[in-house]
């Protein structure tokens, strides 16, 4: 079992990571401090995983003092600046705060898969022959499950697609697993032994976007007290994987488009251009191409980024795959909570293949381990699973159906009764979303913004553009 060192001075990240890493199987220690973490024997550590900022020495300082031990950085969007910086200093990874369940895990595990195949470089920082060679013996099979034909055709894709230049767009429903994709064609890929940087593009506030990704001067506009490198200058010889792409505005389009283009990018608030080199890795649970007929995505954008598609299927379409998935999180689950007997009973595996999936791999996975948290008995039902509860235990606002939403009344008692609240939400965003602003949706819905932006992007509802037409 792999050990993990957390160095966090903050208590509730400290214990929520901790907490998520044991459950996925890691034997973790942690400290508060780099002084603190000195009273382990760091090297017998498989990796630390370092907040960049801590009282007294620097994350940074873990480097120097375990040498033979990988170096995850956890730092903000507003100290990129030091991550590159730490990187330079010998950390194989960086992970911008606030980072989500699945982006920790599948970092942590491509940093360990590639500590057990080391990679080699020239003294020059050129990949040798070697490093492609040994990226290539990893394998999509070893990143993600995946048993069904589905699957299969995903991995079969991944493996020739990998070891090239091309951009590739990776598309599928949230839950599906894009990231593990995007960190397979990374890790068999000639560029396997410099970083990835992953960016979710629409956790990035509009107005920062381009700062965060291109970089910025010292002074190109208020509050830049100073110059500050780019996520794609980071990504420099590496890959950088773009989540959420369609969420991108008009102007950090255009820009992405002469990175694609010209292979160089340029600071806002200068005058140069830089070159780099970067393999574009795309990822996105909306129709692109509908969006350029609409204008909300560039199509000469699209068809640069959309060489190759790498489609991931949603867990609904991976029959072969739900039992076996479900299996291995009851063993995992079970193990982790000293419940190594537990069982799906037959009802309980019916409605786990009668159940559609809608958050896929993700919602399994939750079920599974909310079903093992509850159970008393070595036999899971139905009833643990909760998967029927979702639409009619949740609350629903009366100023959802209420004001100018005339359409609802309309309807019969019988299909209002069979539409879901998530048909309630759809309906009632596109009904309103022209003369209402996202705060006024927001309060009608009783949901704050942030809840209101997170459903919009689950189902795939896009945010109408302010423009002065």
């Amino acid at each position: 079992m792999p050990r993990i060192l957390i160095v966090e001075d903050e208590d509730i990240i400290r214990s929520a990571v901790r907490k998520m890493l044991t459950h996925a199987g890691y034997d973790v220690t942690d400290a508060g401090s780099v002084e603190e973490a000195e009273e382990h024997d760091l090297g017998s550590f498989d990796l630390i995983i370092s907040d960049l900022r801590l009282p007294g020495a620097p994350g940074t300082e873990m480097i120097r003092r375990a040498p033979a031990t990988p170096v995850l950085i956890m730092t903000s969007y507003a100290s990129l600046r030091s991550a590159v910086d730490s990187m330079k200093l010998g950390a194989v990874e960086y992970i911008a705060k606030p980072f989500d369940h699945d982006e920790m895990l599948a970092s942590v595990a491509a940093i360990l898969a590639r500590k057990s195949t080391p990679a080699a470089a020239d003294d020059s920082g050129a990949v040798t022959t070697k490093t492609v060679t040994q990226a290539s013996e990893s394998d999509p099979a070893s990143i993600m499950f995946g048993q069904c034909e589905p699957m299969q055709r995903v991995f079969t894709l991944i493996r020739k697609v990998a070891p090239t230049e091309t951009t590739v767009l990776i598309q599928g429903e949230s839950g599906t697993g894009k990231e593990l994709a995007a960190r397979a064609l990374h890790l068999m890929s000639p560029r396997a032994a410099a970083p990835l940087i992953s960016v979710n593009c629409a956790a990035i506030p509009e107005s920062l976007i381009e700062s965060e990704l291109f970089g910025h001067e010292k002074g190109a506009f208020t509050g830049a007290v100073g110059a500050r490198t780019g996520l794609i200058e980071a990504a420099n010889g590496g890959s950088l994987f773009l989540d959420e792409i369609g969420e991108l505005p008009a102007e950090a389009q255009a820009r992405l488009l002469r990175v694609l283009q010209e292979g160089e990018i340029r600071k806002v608030g200068s005058t140069q251009s830089l070159k780099v080199n970067v393999r574009m890795l795309a990822a996105t649970h909306r129709n692109l191409k509908a969006m350029t007929r609409t204008g909300e995505f560039r199509e000469d954008l699209f068809y640069r980024l959309n060489v190759m598609q790498v489609r991931i299927p949603p867990l609904r379409d991976r029959q072969g795959d739900i039992l076996i998935l479900a299996q291995r999180f009851l063993k995992r689950q079970g193990a982790k909570m000293g419940k190594p007997d537990l069982q799906l009973s037959a009802d309980a595996v019916r409605t786990i293949e009668r159940h559609r999936w809608p958050g896929n791999v993700r919602e399994l996975e939750n079920a599974i381990e909310r079903a093992t948290i509850l159970c008393d008995s070595e036999l899971i039902t139905p009833a643990l699973l909760d998967l029927n509860g979702d639409g009619d235990s949740e609350y629903i606002p009366e100023t959802l159906v209420a004001g100018n939403n005339k359409q609802a009344h309309t309807q019969s008692a019988d299909s209002q009764g069979d539409l879901s609240l998530e048909d309630y939400f759809q309906h009632f965003v596109l009904e309103n979303q022209d003369r209402m602003s996202e705060t006024e949706l927001a309060q009608k819905l009783g949901i704050s913004r942030k809840s209101l932006w997170e459903r919009r992007q689950r189902l795939g509802i896009p945010r109408k553009k302010t423009s002065g037409s």
